[in-house]
């Protein structure tokens, strides 16, 4: 009885809980609301409505980060703050904001703040993000061993090869036994690309020792990228704990392959190692030093390349995937590909086509044009990220002319936010590439036809000279006043962008040459994007049909 007597009073106190933790919830609405209603700083760039602090548009954003950029674009023009998990985030878009950001100085922008949280942890210590800047451009250095034209030039058939192996009806998955089948495209193209990336970038042995696992520590390590790890990097959620379990397989391999060849030097001296081993890209850190005179530690060469197969792996595996997809819904362009291949390489007596070599890959427009246009249109990374160290000024048109007869505003960026740089927006605004949305790789003929004109950005008829400069890594273009921009500008620009080409287009054309791809029955055309992770992907599943050709090597 005694319990019973209790429970009138428990309901009512529950009742009275529930009621004051909605009056605080509507009090801290309408606070906010009031906050951003009358005490506006007019200086500073125009704030995106939002109903809850901290949270702010973090979800909007976070679901359709390019829906979010165009929608507020309309409202507030190039340049607006919105507020993403408690930060206010600058926007800077088009041309003009890309070249803001990605050529800021470093006195007043800084990436390492920003994006240590979330790399460290996958790729571990001491590198990339989690070291000074200068000691990052001398890695950047460090790597570019592997990055050189004949490194690259040998690199093609390492490519062909793993891609041959991988769809080989022998092959052990047995998943391309048959004549036909389907093919669940994100997956696979992330196993392919950790095997081309790995055997070409890193070297026989590594390549040894990767198999469908090391395929899915990939993948682990991959979802550490999830923008929660900005403010949340040591939360034991469920992608965190394979995350620090797939960074830790990925480091003891390495660490253990380099203890074996200092043991072997030891043992028979350096010598004769040298006389029979491949030279790869861990015999290069192994034997390199800092500017300090600081051998480059084991650990150290073990992050590197971690950081160097994801770099070499992560977009190619997005970007590859969707070429497939885009393809299974263009049969035509997947036959003059075929055809390109048949005029430019040639054929060999029995009619199969001859070995593609990396001089090849510049003869070979088509290839080259459907990979640019599935980077323009997919760019894997849709937000760029910059902590701002000094205020900032940039001055843009007004989005309301009518009110600011001088139809210009100059905003001032304080350290309080942080600067976002999204070059996929230019390229996915028609000033820039005519019906933006869609894919097609003809846009980028040099001559274009009369079919097609109206699909020819104008500034590819333009001649531009780029500006260089060398940040410690070589001489790079600088240049960010191109709206095609998948590998970002300035000193932070993807190393890797010439290696990614070389990629791409070898499995393209590898793949193309044995297999024809189509829409499976009652799909929906193009799949949408998954913007979970920093690196947007296509969402999964994305199956297509795949039929095999017959005969050898693209032979009829």
């Amino acid at each position: 009885m005694g319990l019973l007597t209790l429970l009138p009073s428990l309901d009512l106190t529950w009742t009275n809980t529930l009621l004051s933790a909605l009056a605080l919830l509507t009090l801290t609405i309408l606070l906010n609301i009031a906050k951003q209603l009358l005490f506006r700083n007019p200086n500073e760039p125009p704030l995106v409505f939002h109903w809850l602090p901290f949270i702010g548009s973090t979800i909007t954003y976070g679901m359709d980060p390019y829906t979010f950029f165009f929608t507020n674009r309309a409202l507030h023009g190039d340049v607006f703050t919105f507020i993403l998990l408690g930060k206010k985030t600058t926007v800077c878009l088009g041309t003009k904001g890309n070249d803001f950001i990605l050529n800021g100085k470093l006195r007043d922008v800084n990436a390492e703040e920003i994006y240590s949280p979330l790399t460290t942890p996958v790729f571990g210590k001491d590198v990339v993000y989690d070291c000074p800047n200068a000691k990052l451009m001398e890695q950047k250095k460090f790597v570019k061993f592997g990055l050189t034209s004949s490194a690259l030039r040998s690199y093609v058939q390492l490519i062909g090869e793993e891609v041959r192996q991988f769809f080989d009806k022998d092959a052990a998955s047995k998943r391309f036994a048959a004549e036909s089948g389907t093919l669940d495209i994100p997956p696979a193209m992330g196993e392919l690309t950790t095997y081309t990336a790995s055997r070409s970038l890193q070297g026989k042995e590594v390549r040894a020792k990767f198999d469908s696992s090391f395929a899915d520590a990939v993948h682990d390590l991959d979802k550490g990228f999830s923008p929660i790890n900005f403010q949340l990097p040591w939360a034991p959620l469920p992608h965190n704990r394979k995350r620090d379990l797939a960074q830790k397989k990925m480091t003891d391999t390495y660490l253990g392959i380099i203890q074996a060849r200092r043991e072997e030097i030891a043992a028979i001296g350096r010598e004769k190692v040298d006389e029979t081993r491949e030279e790869d890209m861990i015999w290069n850190l192994m034997d390199c030093v800092y500017k300090d005179g600081v051998v480059v530690p084991d650990h150290e060469i073990a992050h590197m390349m971690i950081a160097l197969l994801m770099a070499g792996q992560h977009s190619s595996s997005s970007t590859s995937s969707w070429i497939l997809l885009r393809l299974a819904t263009r049969p035509e362009i997947q036959e003059e590909l075929l055809e390109e291949q048949r005029q430019i390489i040639g054929t060999n007596p029995d009619g199969s086509l001859k070995d593609l070599t990396y001089d090849d890959l510049n003869r070979l427009p088509l290839h080259n044009q459907v990979v640019k246009e599935t980077l323009r249109l997919h760019t894997p990374i849709h937000s760029i990220l910059r902590a701002v160290k000094s205020p900032m000024t940039i001055s843009v048109p007004s989005p309301r002319p009518d009110v600011r007869g001088d139809g210009e505003v100059i905003y001032t960026i304080p350290t309080t936010h942080i600067l976002l740089a999204t070059p996929g927006v230019t390229a996915r605004t028609s000033a820039h590439f005519p019906e933006p949305m869609l894919w097609e790789p003809h846009r980028w003929d040099e001559k274009p036809s009369a079919e097609i004109s109206r699909l020819a950005p104008s500034y590819l008829r333009e001649s531009l000279v780029e500006e260089k400069e060398d940040y410690g890594y070589g001489e790079i273009s600088k240049g960010a006043a191109s709206p095609y921009l998948p590998f970002g500008a300035g000193r932070h620009r993807c190393i890797g962008e010439q290696f990614a080409y070389v990629q791409l287009q070898t499995v393209l054309a590898t793949v193309i040459r044995d297999f024809r791809f189509g829409e499976v029955e009652g799909g929906k055309g193009v799949v949408g994007t998954d913007y979970s992770s920093l690196f947007s992907q296509p969402l999964r599943p994305a199956v297509v049909r795949w039929t095999r050709r017959g005969g050898k090597g693209g032979k009829a």
